[in-house]
């Protein structure tokens, strides 16, 4: 619209006669003499470069900018596929972890109770043995004990019949020297045994 505001401003300039005093000083651009060769001089090579530009260079620049739009757009859809598959893949890797936590505390609770129970076994098993072992020795004990004191009646029995021996002056019956020493044992063998 202002393309044709010039246009008629110089179509109304270059139809007036004056003489302008600048054309005159040596500016013959402003000599309307010359004013339609001008006049058509601009309009032809504007319209050339509005042509030029509008059918040439702007849909190029306008195809640019539209693939530069496309191209965005693309990125971004594809931007937000990715995130979608990262935050799946995220998910899918937190039940994976919370599976692998539960199925660890499951194993290590079953590692302790088997654990609890194979100490529980070798420890009755240890307790038999020892009690087994206690028992064999307090019967060896025993028998010691029945045997010393058969020991001790035997010596006790010398010991007797020499005390006797020397006291009196003469020796005892031996049958009778067991007999007293086989009493003062029984009497005595329930403290010992």
């Amino acid at each position: 619209m202002n393309l044709m505001r010039g246009l008629f401003l110089i179509l109304v300039l270059s139809s007036t006669n004056t003489v302008l005093f600048s054309a005159e000083a040596g500016m013959p651009q402003l000599d309307p003499t010359y004013w339609a060769s001008q006049a058509f001089w601009l309009i032809l090579v504007f319209s050339v470069l509005y042509v030029s530009v509008a059918k040439f260079y702007l849909p190029k620049i306008k195809k640019n900018l539209d693939d530069r739009e496309n191209k965005i757009k693309e990125d971004l859809d594809k931007a937000n596929e990715l995130k979608r598959l990262s935050e799946k893949k995220l998910a899918e890797y937190d039940l994976i972890m919370e599976n692998s936590k539960k199925e660890i505390s499951k194993t290590i609770l079953e590692a302790k109770k088997k654990l609890s129970e194979d100490i529980e076994m070798k420890k009755s098993a240890i307790e038999k043995e020892i009690e087994i072992e206690m028992t064999k020795t307090q019967k060896d004990i025993f028998d010691l004990k029945k045997s010393s004191i058969k020991s001790i009646n035997s010596i006790s029995k010398e010991i007797a019949a020499n005390i006797i021996e020397k006291i009196v002056g003469d020796k005892l019956n031996e049958s009778s020297i067991q007999a007293s020493v086989d009493e003062v044992s029984k009497k005595n063998l329930g403290k010992y045994l």
